[in-house]
């Protein structure tokens, strides 16, 4: 059974990130929908591994992030939505892990996409139960919030100059005279309607657990 620590959670507000790209819809939907194309850009993630296909759409994912001397394994669920009334597309997710060594347990969020004349704003909002207790989610929560944040001005660069997420490893960050680097800066923290998870999609209600 996975581990689930409600009373860490209280009072710790959700992640929320947003950022604007310069960039086709369906680019930024390739790069972040695909999982091979996904892995590459998001510094959370060493690897996604699809694993079941969902007949209403969607599917289950196996997860790894590797750390020093270890790798952490999750599971997770996620479903897409391509075509919406504002023009907008969402894509729902759960997820969670056993990993003892993970300081995220159970969690879900969303990824929204904005059409924005020739651009895309494109948001994230998630929560998850801190399987560390609250006391070490006020490191955690801060940390992930600005690697969330990097990694999506790592995707921007990708998506509007095709520079290959590759070429910025999380080093550069302490490297301010590389010319171009990614920086989580360049990303809005602050929900817009006051809460991360307000835009969250209504598939993330329905969708089934990892």
């Amino acid at each position: 059974m996975r581990r689930r620590n409600r009373q860490g959670r209280r009072g710790s507000a959700p992640i929320f990130v947003s950022i604007r790209i310069e960039a086709p819809l369906e680019r930024v939907w390739r790069l972040t929908q695909d999982p091979a194309a996904h892995v590459r850009w998001d510094a959370r993630f060493s690897a996604i591994t699809p694993v079941e296909t969902f007949a209403g759409g969607g599917y289950r994912f196996r997860y790894e992030r590797r750390i020093p001397g270890h790798t952490i394994v999750g599971s997770g669920a996620t479903i897409g939505e391509r075509v919406r009334a504002d023009g907008t597309r969402t894509s729902a997710l759960r997820f969670g892990t056993d990993d003892p060594l993970s300081p995220l347990g159970d969690g879900r969020g969303y990824w929204r996409y904005a059409p924005d004349g020739d651009a895309v704003v494109f948001s994230t909002g998630y929560d998850y139960e801190p399987a560390w207790g609250r006391v070490l989610d006020g490191l955690v929560r801060p940390a992930l919030g600005w690697l969330t944040a990097w990694s999506f001005d790592r995707l921007r660069l990708w998506a509007e100059a095709d520079c290959p997420p590759e070429r910025w490893t999380l080093i550069t960050a302490l490297q301010p005279w590389r010319s171009g680097r990614p920086r989580a800066a360049r990303c809005a923290r602050r929900a817009p309607r006051g809460h991360a998870m307000s835009d969250a999609p209504a598939t993330l209600s329905t969708l089934v657990a990892p």
